[in-house]
Order: C-alpha cells, then structure tokens, then sequence
C-alpha cells in the first residue's frame, strides 16, 4: 500500500523550498537535501519522485546510519553468494532496485571513504559491482541524497570526497527549521490536533487555549515537525478538561522523579576527564561599578548575573538549571532568552 504523505506549510520560507524542489523534480540531476532532524527530508525527496519523469517506476529508500559500515556496500551494490561470512545466496543490492527510477540515500554523511568512492563511480558511469563479482552491472538511476550536516566543511576536514559532492550537487534544496517558518507552527499544530481529535472520536474540535498556544509558539522546536506533532498529539490525548486545549507538556520527560546518572557509573577514565563543577554558591553582591541605573535596570543586571552563574553551576544544562532555580523548562527559556544567554556555554 503507498503512503500517503502531506507537505504542510505556508511560510514563505518553506514554499520557497518547495518550489525549488518541484523545479528540480523533472531534470533527470542528483539533488542534495539539507535539513534539520524532523525538517521533512523525506517528503521532499518523495516530492522530487513524484514530479519526475520516473514517478511510475521504484522509489527505493536507504538510510545510511542505520547500517554498520561493514554491511553499507553489500546493502547498496549487493553482492554474490560467498562473497562474505553468512552470504549463502546472491542478493540485489538497491541500485538495481532503483533501476529506472529514484534512489533517496538518507544520511549521506555517514557514508565510509570507501562507499563514498563506490557509489562515485555508480553516479559517475552508471554501473555498479556486486561485492564479490568483478561483472560490472549497468544502472539507470537518478540519486536524492539527504543530510544534516554541511558537507562543504566535511570535505574541508577530509572525511567527505569532494569529486561526490560535486556530482550529487547539481541543485541543493535546504529546508528551514520550523523556528524559521512564521505562522507554520500554529498551522501544524491545528492540522496535528485535529487529526488526533478525529482518531480519538471527538465530535468536534476544540482548538487551543491562550497558554497552550503560547508554549507552542515561545519553544524553539529543536526536533521540527516531528518533535511538533508529537508535543501536539500527545496534549490532545490527554486532555479531559472540554474546551480549548489549554495545558501543554513540551518535554515528556520532565519529572520530580526521574533518575539522576549516577557518578559511580561512570569508569575511571570517564571521571577524570569530567570536568569539577565549581561550587555552589550566593549570587555575589554587585560591584560598586555595577550599581548604577534605576531599579528596573539593576533588577535585569542581577537576573542577568544570577542565571549566567546557575548556568555555569550546571555544565549550562538548562532543564538542571531550570530546577535549581525553581522554574519550568520554558520560563527558563524565556528568561535565558531576554538576557541574550540562550547560546550561553555552546
């Protein structure tokens, strides 16, 4: 059965992207996808199928962190009976799979030196060689690759080949995070509420309430959509109020209870390169040069002061933090956010 898949979004930043990947679609070139985690690489890359000449034939999908390095080649080029330890019989790998239609190479970056030199030559001449035979097999393939890195500098550093990136970057399509697509998250957030409302039976949606809409809108979405659909499904299965869903859990698992690691599982050489925290102590008093300014500027200035030194207290993990100081995940946020710390210890 196909799935049916849903692109959402009407900032002009994400159209933007879009678009360019529709243009793209019908020229037979490799596209790259850059992206953040949960950004929609995936949809895109469908996107780019679809839109082809090739939308009848295979969409064949392979993510390439989710095998060891050892097997990525026999994945992708296949390989011949007792070509390897526990070969027993010939098997085709996803380029010839792929053959007449898309191959989508999720987590490009992870691929060895020696894949990377491989899948080169199967982009740069159409064929391929299943391991353990030396009979080249000839593909006709077009490549969707993704990835969250920026492989201009992986390629500075050495750990990318160059001539592949130049290959697979006929056209680059790079989709914002969700923190950058204005007015995109109050419309996934009603798409994903009101698809869950629906599954769970309720006649009629209720939409959000002034609290929960302001939670959705001051977090950051460091996981995008994806994180975004879960924090909206999981606030619409639990509310048991009526009215406007009002009460929204971003983390799952903030807790008074949840285990603490403990320092004794930590080997000996873990615990000699774990740097000291420095000692909890008072805020110290201003400085005299720190004293002027109205009340409204030397309460900030004392804010300010307070949280960089809660920060430091703890290794600038905000959720450690936020408990010290007896605050919520998302006041801390706020805080950190108005006195520009955000970025604090990164």
């Amino acid at each position: 059965m196909e799935r049916i898949t849903q692109v959402i979004g009407q900032s002009s930043a994400f159209l933007d992207a879009l678009e360019q990947a529709s243009r793209a679609a019908g020229l037979d070139r490799p596209v790259l996808v850059i992206g953040e985690r949960g950004t929609g690489k995936e949809l895109v890359a469908e996107r780019l199928h679809r839109l082809s000449p090739r939308w009848d034939q295979p969409l064949v999908t392979m993510n390439c962190a989710a095998l060891p390095e050892t097997l990525i080649e026999a994945e992708l080029f296949g390989h011949e009976a007792g070509a390897f330890t526990g070969a027993t019989k010939a098997r085709t790998g996803r380029f010839e799979e792929a053959d007449g239609g898309t191959l989508f190479l999720d987590e490009l970056g992870t691929l060895s030196m020696g894949a990377q030199e491989r899948l080169l030559r199967a982009v740069e001449y159409g064929e391929i060689t299943r391991i353990g035979s030396s009979r080249p097999v000839r593909v006709d393939v077009r490549i969707v690759a993704a990835t969250n890195e920026h492989l201009p500098h992986r390629v500075e550093k050495g750990t990318f080949r160059a001539d592949l990136l130049d290959r697979l970057s006929f056209e680059v399509v790079t989709l914002p995070p969700l923190r950058h697509r204005g007015g995109d998250v109050e419309v996934l957030a009603d798409f994903y509420g009101r698809r869950m409302a629906s599954e769970l039976g309720w006649q009629e949606w209720p939409g959000w309430g002034p609290h929960a809409l302001d939670a959705l809108l001051s977090h950051d979405w460091p996981g995008n959509v994806r994180e975004l659909r879960n924090v909206v499904e999981r606030a619409v299965y639990r509310w048991d109020q009526g009215g406007p869903i009002d009460r929204i859990e971003i983390d799952p698992f903030a807790s008074p209870y949840r285990p603490r690691p403990m320092a004794s599982s930590m080997n000996p050489v873990e615990k000699a390169a774990e740097p000291a925290a420095p000692a909890a102590s008072a805020a110290p008093a201003p400085q005299p040069a720190e004293l002027g300014g109205d009340f409204k500027t030397r309460v900030s200035r004392f804010e300010k002061q307070l949280l960089s030194q809660a920060l430091a207290e703890h290794r600038f993990n905000q959720r450690a933090t936020a408990e010290a100081l007896g605050l919520t995940y998302d006041q801390l946020r706020h805080a950190l956010r108005r006195h520009d710390l955000l970025g604090a210890g990164g």
